[in-house]
């Protein structure tokens, strides 16, 4: 007891001394006052210089409330913020003690691990989704701290040198982190599609000195599977694994930190964040497959992989409604969904998992695989709703209505948006409520138009919710709603025969999909002005936007693109091959500017797979 109170004493001197030393003028910045902290405050009697503090706080502020003389009330209010000084820069020295104390737990973690878990145990205690992640500092400091355990070419050691590699490496990599970006003018920016010898990889490849890196980023460049090259390397020791662990996870960090300090426009912003996730996730799965003959390097690929999707569901941005192919060529958006199924399969369920598959469950339907979308979002559903997470329940009912909708299924699409329509009413999910609208109105007009329903009053209570939520979503700002309400907005107007709205609502919903990012959308909406513009007689526009719509929806992969080729080769049919081709050639321009010179000359080729296959 007499202990704790001299102390206490000694922190209250402490703390009169730094207000003293402060009100004679002679501190100059904050950082005396953290370093004066640091060096008179122990961690572990950290909680007794709280309270000292926390008296002192409280006798100087009935100081300043009660004095009546005004000289020394001034004094005791320069005191009082003197004392609010000490308690900013003891947070600071709060958390530099936790970073310390983290870096000592994962020295003792990782040294008294056993040899087959020392890899598993350091991915652990550097996780990115932990409360004091190590910085690159602490990280050295752990490389250091490790050597003084190693004996040569232990598992310790390699550990330590894998760390002091992998630092380096990204040191040299971080002033090229986004230059392939600039080259040849490059206005694609992602993951996908990008020239061999001018993405990413192909840039990084030229900055990292170790074979193991060098030789999977030129693999990646070359558009090789990850697991192939995993498959072809024959010894990959410990300080290998460490290093390229540690340069891609600085990497995927990196970007997804350059990315969140864009400007939201159709270049950068969120969505290249998500595809940057997305893309690094499933090279991590690749990897895991192609080193299954090993299982400690085959797990621990599984578990990066498993960290950087934890973190990803926690971001702001999170797509619960879509809008992840910005960055995806087709094989891309394949590779995602095969190679992160599986894995999700060996996870118990979590609000992370319902998330991610939430993603898939998108993706599938945007793919035409409805039972397999049903699927992951009734098992999204299902996690979502153990784990409390409301929006991501709301979001995979609102799912689901569509998936049945596309499956004819009106009235348990129906059923589907009602029930997300009320909870989201209930917890105050807006941007839930105005999916849940847009979709109760979609879903009420493709049944009515399925029973042949052709009196105009029955549309309108659909196309009411259709408005509502496009309302909403314009409250709200919501980019990916808006672009959703548009476009549904566009198919009922086209299924009541109102070409000239549906017109209207279609372009809008166009542009606004290009600034979610969302080519699903971007390619629906198209696909849909197309026969739009076919019903209003206009068909130079209809084959211009019917071209587009059918060549985005190919490149994800949507089977949607057939039905847009067989109306162009109904219309090709019904103004002639050169009429059609006149047409074609005069929206040239336009068509280049979307998507490009090869996409163009591509245009042709679908439309003979198409026939071939009828």
């Amino acid at each position: 007891m007499s202990e704790s109170v001299s102390v206490r004493d000694r922190y209250l001197a402490l703390v009169d001394e730094i207000i003293e030393t402060t009100l004679k003028g002679k501190i100059s910045s904050v950082e005396q006052v953290y370093q004066m902290l640091l060096n008179g405050v122990t961690a572990e009697t950290g909680e007794i210089f709280e309270l000292a503090l926390s008296d002192r706080f409280n006798s100087i502020q009935q100081q300043v409330d009660n004095e009546k003389d005004e000289l020394k009330k001034a004094k005791a209010t320069r005191s009082l913020r003197s004392i609010k000084t000490i308690q900013s820069q003891w947070q600071r020295v709060q958390e530099q003690n936790k970073a310390t104390e983290a870096t000592a737990t994962a020295v003792k973690e990782i040294t008294t691990a056993s040899s087959e878990e020392r890899l598993a145990t350091f991915l652990r205690v550097t996780d990115p989704n932990s409360k004091y992640r190590l910085n690159l500092q602490q990280l050295q400091q752990l490389s250091k701290a490790l050597q003084q355990f190693a004996q040569a070419d232990s598992d310790l050691q390699q550990i330590s040198e894998g760390i002091t590699r992998g630092i380096a490496s990204w040191q040299r990599l971080q002033d090229h982190l986004v230059s392939w970006m600039y080259e040849q003018n490059r206005e694609a920016l992602g993951f996908g599609g990008i020239p061999k010898e001018s993405g990413p990889w192909a840039t990084w490849a030229k900055q990292v000195q170790s074979e193991l890196p060098h030789a999977l980023f030129r693999a990646l460049a070359k558009e090789q599977s990850a697991i192939e090259f995993a498959r072809q390397q024959r010894q990959v020791s410990l300080r290998d694994w460490v290093e390229i662990t540690l340069i891609l996870q600085y990497l995927q960090r990196g970007l997804v930190h350059w990315f969140d300090q864009q400007p939201y426009n159709v270049k950068a912003g969120s969505k290249l964040s998500i595809s940057t996730y997305l893309t690094f996730a499933v090279i991590w799965s690749q990897l895991a497959i192609g080193f299954s003959q090993d299982i400690t390097y085959s797990n621990a690929a599984l578990q990066v992989m498993l960290q950087i999707l934890r973190l990803f569901s926690k971001a702001q941005y999170f797509p619960l409604y879509g809008g992840i192919f910005a960055s995806f060529s087709g094989s891309y958006l394949r590779d995602t969904l095969n190679y992160l199924d599986e894995p999700l399969q060996r996870v118990e369920g979590t609000q992370e998992k319902a998330r991610i598959l939430t993603i898939l469950g998108y993706s599938q339907r945007a793919l035409g695989q409805y039972d397999s979308s049903i699927n992951f979002h009734q098992q999204a559903l299902e996690i979502a709703r153990h784990a409390g997470d409301r929006p991501c329940e709301i979001a995979n009912l609102n799912h689901l209505s569509r998936t049945c909708v596309q499956e004819q299924k009106y009235a348990e699409a129906i059923d589907y948006s009602q029930r997300a329509l009320i909870m989201s009413r209930q917890t105050g999910d807006r941007i839930g409520e105005a999916y849940a609208l847009v979709n109760l109105g979609y879903s009420e007009v493709m049944q009515a138009q399925q029973q042949e329903q052709i009196e105009p009053e029955t549309y309108e209570m659909p196309i009411n919710y259709l408005q509502q939520g496009l309302k909403l979503s314009e409250q709200l700002g919501d980019v990916q709603s808006k672009a959703l309400c548009l476009s549904s907005l566009g198919v009922a107007y086209l299924v009541i025969g109102d070409s000239q709205n549906a017109i209207k609502n279609l372009e809008e919903g166009f542009k606004t999909a290009q600034i979610s990012g969302d080519l699903y959308l971007q390619g629906l909406n198209l696909a849909n002005l197309g026969e739009a513009n076919y019903n209003s007689a206009n068909f130079a526009r209809a084959i211009y936007t019917g071209c587009l719509g059918m060549y985005l929806l190919n490149q994800i992969a949507s089977q949607e693109w057939r039905k847009v080729a067989r109306l162009l080769t109904i219309l090709q049919g019904q103004i002639g091959a050169e009429a059609f081709q006149n047409a074609l050639e005069q929206n040239r321009p336009k068509i280049i500017s979307v998507i490009g010179v090869d996409g163009y000359d591509y245009i042709p080729q679908l439309l003979e797979e198409y026939r071939r296959q009828m």
